[in-house]
């Protein structure tokens, strides 16, 4: 660790010193991605400044990009988890930095990627640094998130005040997602990807999905591995493909052979789009980045996608981030304390680590509040973020409104409750985490009146946003109230969108 004193404030690089005393903190950063189709990396130096109670990104410099590669696949068409590793060494080494010098970052498992039998194996690749990393499983709801916000499609929606889609193609889908004002408004997925086949440069298939062998067949032919495919075969396959996606972008009704594709529910399409942006690996061939081909069919399928999105007269613009849309970062440890009107019960629930945060868009503004409207706006931002199914905790974040009456609290921990019913039900805690000077009085009434079995954890004097995930430290003997640790996933465009006092980049 190394000190030097510049005007009269302390500077340093390693996490270790208290935030209670340190005027500017110094950080290095990694983001990690592994999708079906390629893996990469991103380092970042970050230089954060105190301000109240907060730190701000004060500079961000990207100081080195990885190479991308093909995801490495073994025989058994898993994940190569051994040569995978030995590529990530080699981009650090390549960074001149060594894995234990790296402060924060986040690992994000994103496509086909996700399904991998030996998913727990890559996580195990970076298990020595579990406690400074974010680890995500992205699935297609929050991917999709990811890749919307990553192309600079929600920030140019602000800035050209039209509605952007955003089509991000990837090695074994396709996510699309439609922005208005900064935020996704509507999103799906479909099967419809660049390398749900592989080939050698002789046409012998080397991998294959089973989107890939439903394409196939639906053309005429059969996919299987060591077959040869011609190509008057990939060029049907592909028209196919693109036609299901067009199909997907544009048509407010499917067809049944699209809409078995699907992974989200449809778009509802009520209009067209202002414009399009495209990311992922095939975006590399659509904007003309790269022109060789890795033996699949993403050079066709830019081609032919194109095409159609030409022939429908939506404008074609280029993103911010293409094939590197999806990597980001926990780049940034923030601190706050919590306020003192706070609940916690039993105490040793407290600490908890990585819990992401879900910020539902609740009715609060009326005086009689509906149950079960609080209840559907907390499923709702549970799916948007793929934390429906309840298999970790999460750390629900709310704007109080209006007056603390018994009915109106009773009503939203009812609501709560309902909404995260999966949560409970797997023995995770209610963690809510409000801004206002109301936490205390959630928690008792949660424990207390609504009589819930699950641990409690109640706190205010907190601001979050969704891509934060947070750690709560123990209760502070002191002042009774708790520390709060945020990181935050961010994108290299979020910064238009006013963002850049809680967050940074990797």
């Amino acid at each position: 660790m190394t000190e030097e004193f510049q005007g009269g404030r302390v500077f340093f690089s390693n996490v270790r010193r208290s935030l209670e005393e340190e005027d500017e903190i110094r950080l290095v950063s990694v983001g990690v991605d592994i999708g079906s189709s390629t893996s990469h990396l991103v380092f970042s130096r970050l230089v954060l400044e105190r301000l109240d109670n907060r730190y701000i990104v004060t500079k961000r410099e990207v100081f080195h990009e990885s190479d991308v590669l093909l995801t490495p696949y073994a025989d058994d068409m898993t994940i190569d988890a051994k040569k995978l590793g030995a590529f990530i060494d080699v981009q650090y080494e390549a960074a001149g930095l060594d894995p234990a010098s790296i402060d924060t970052g986040a690992l994000i498992l994103t496509g086909v990627a996700v399904r991998r039998s030996n998913s727990r194996a890559i996580g195990d690749l970076f298990a020595a640094q579990a406690g400074k990393f974010v680890s995500v499983s992205a699935g297609d709801g929050l991917e999709t998130t990811l890749a919307a916000f990553g192309s600079g499609a929600a920030a140019r929606s602000i800035r050209d005040a039209n509605i952007v889609m955003n089509v991000d193609i990837g090695g074994g889908t396709s996510k699309i997602a439609v922005c208005v004002n900064g935020e996704v408004v509507d999103m799906t997925a479909i099967d419809v990807g660049a390398r749900i086949v592989s080939f050698d440069q002789d046409g012998k298939v080397l991998r294959v999905e089973e989107a890939g062998r439903r394409f196939a067949k639906e053309v005429g032919f059969e996919l299987e591995l060591g077959r040869t495919i011609i190509e008057d075969q990939r060029a049907a396959m592909v028209e196919r493909m693109a036609d299901r996606l067009f199909e997907a972008i544009s048509a407010p009704k499917l067809s049944p052979g699209t809409a078995g594709l699907l992974r989200l529910e449809p778009l509802r399409n009520e209009r067209k789009p202002d414009a399009i942006t495209f990311s992922g690996g095939v975006s590399e061939y659509v904007y003309g980045a790269q022109s060789r081909g890795f033996g699949d069919l993403g050079p066709r399928l830019a081609k032919a996608i194109v095409k159609h999105i030409e022939d429908w007269g939506v404008k074609i613009e280029k993103p911010d981030q293409g094939i590197r849309a999806t990597v980001v970062g926990a780049s940034q440890y923030t601190i706050q304390v919590s306020g003192s009107t706070i609940f916690v019960s039993p105490l040793d629930t407290l600490p908890v680590r990585n819990m992401p945060v879900v910020v539902p868009d609740l009715p609060l503004a009326e005086e009689t509040l509906s149950v079960e409207a609080i209840a559907e706006a907390v499923r709702a931002a549970l799916r948007r973020l793929d934390q429906h199914e309840g298999e970790q905790a999460v750390a629900v974040c709310y704007r109080w409104a209006g007056s603390a009456t018994f009915r109106r609290l009773d009503d939203f921990c009812h609501g709560m409750e309902l909404g995260l019913s999966k949560h409970l039900a797997n023995g995770h805690p209610l963690v809510l985490v409000g801004e206002g000077d109301i936490g205390g009085l959630v928690g008792i009434h949660a424990r207390e009146e609504r009589k819930l079995k699950s641990p409690v954890v109640s706190i205010d004097g907190i601001n979050l946003k969704e891509f934060d995930f947070i750690d709560i430290g123990a209760m502070l003997e002191t002042s009774g109230a708790v520390p709060v640790v945020i990181k935050s996933l961010v994108f290299p465009t979020t910064a238009a969108l006013g963002r850049v006092d809680a967050k940074a980049v990797v």
